[in-house]
């Protein structure tokens, strides 16, 4: 009999994952999507939904059509928990579906109740439907401005997307003819500009400092959140910022139903190798948000890593090759650390940006730069489009 892959989450680490399985192995292995979502999200492009740069069909695509052109099954439920000594997974159906091997990619939860008053009072655009509410919220803004405040709290890992979204604020801003009008505002848990959540890079906070100060962006630095409140946002410090508008950039947290599987930790991370197996069990994987990574340093006020995009993908493709080790009979070899995986990023500004390279995600590094410039605004462009074409074709292969 051939071997079952069942793979759980259909985003960058679930897709790239059973893709890839699917490759290494010319197609002798059944595999199976299972996800509460049919559509695939590239989550980079939220930034700009919010001012109506995108919408839901510029930056999804149905996963089905793609899955079933690679001859993958695709169960469109959630999982509601795993069972890892019978080998099988519950679904939101009542059935169960059995599996030779396992990869959880199920992404994150915002931490929703990290602050008081958060989900009530602020916006954020780490989801789809919450990028469309602060696009909502955008258009009322317009007709009503005031100060804006774009924060990452406490535990917050997402730094980019903050630094982006403010950038995009300041520029979306000065289109409307408004940026003189309006105080605009970075609140950030990092310990200082340009940390990342992956302990800085050369140069990094002096320039983010030049891009603030040019943009006449004031900062807030190394402090938590208390509450957020209708129009202010209240700091651990005890300063209160007024605002009209504000984005919010929470901590992620695993997924609920892994708490009982006893695969993973408090905040639903599944705690993995350098093979991204479980600590527990050979045959069960965790890519991306998923799998639990130890943050290396000890800050003033607490940061999270950032998990998403190339990182994701690394790992998929290292659990990928392990998996397919195994069904040849073979010892899984393949390894690759977190703090070992490139450091890839795009960060977008509007009409301006910054590209950054590490030869790895966590210090030490050999290698590391920022290279400022409107060519990373058309980067971004470009790579949405190509990431976009590349997934729903399922040439998971190509870089």
């Amino acid at each position: 009999m051939r071997k079952r892959v069942l793979v759980l989450g259909g985003n960058f680490g679930g897709l790239t994952a059973a893709l890839a399985v699917k490759h290494e192995l010319e197609g002798d292995v059944d595999v199976t999507v299972v996800s509460k979502d049919d559509h695939f999200l590239f989550n980079p492009s939220l930034i700009w939904l919010p001012f109506g740069k995108r919408d839901r069909g510029d930056v999804t695509f149905p996963i089905g059509p793609t899955l079933d052109n690679h001859d993958i099954d695709f169960e469109h439920h959630a999982a509601t928990g795993v069972d890892a000594e019978a080998k099988q997974v519950q679904l939101d159906d009542g059935r169960s579906l059995g599996y030779d091997y396992l990869v959880i990619a199920t992404g994150y939860r915002n931490k929703t109740d990290v602050v008081p008053g958060f989900r009530e009072n602020a916006v954020t655009i780490t989801t789809l439907p919450e990028a469309e509410r602060a696009g909502e919220q955008w258009k009322k803004f317009l007709d009503d401005p005031g100060d804006v405040v774009v924060a990452a709290t406490q535990g917050a890992g997402c730094f980019g997307a903050a630094y982006e979204f403010l950038f995009n604020t300041s520029y979306q801003l000065k289109k409307a003819g408004l940026r003189d009008r309006v105080k605009l505002t970075y609140v950030t848990s990092e310990p200082f500009l340009g940390h990342f959540g992956i302990g800085g890079l050369p140069h990094g906070e002096q320039m983010l400092g030049m891009f603030l100060g040019k943009e006449n962006i004031q900062s807030r630095i190394n402090v938590g959140i208390e509450h957020v409140d209708e129009g202010a946002l209240a700091l651990g410090s005890g300063e209160t910022l007024p605002f009209k508008y504000a984005m919010v950039v929470p901590p992620f947290l695993g997924q609920d139903f892994l708490l009982d599987s006893g695969l993973a930790d408090e905040k639903g991370y599944v705690k993995v190798r350098d093979t991204y197996q479980t600590e527990k069990y050979d045959d069960v994987y965790a890519v991306g948000i998923a799998a639990a990574v130890d943050v290396p340093w000890t800050t003033p006020t607490p940061v999270g890593l950032p998990k998403t995009g190339f990182p994701t993908e690394a790992m998929a493709h290292v659990a990928a090759k392990n998996i397919a080790s195994q069904v040849k009979g073979e010892v899984p070899s393949a390894e690759k650390a977190f703090g070992d995986i490139k450091a890839v990023c795009v960060m977008d500004a509007g009409n301006n940006g910054v590209i950054i390279l590490a030869d790895k995600m966590l210090p030490p590094r050999k290698h590391g730069v920022l290279i400022p410039g409107p060519q990373a605004h058309l980067m971004k462009l470009g790579f949405e489009k190509y990431f976009l074409w590349k997934m729903r074709h399922g040439y998971v292969t190509l870089p």
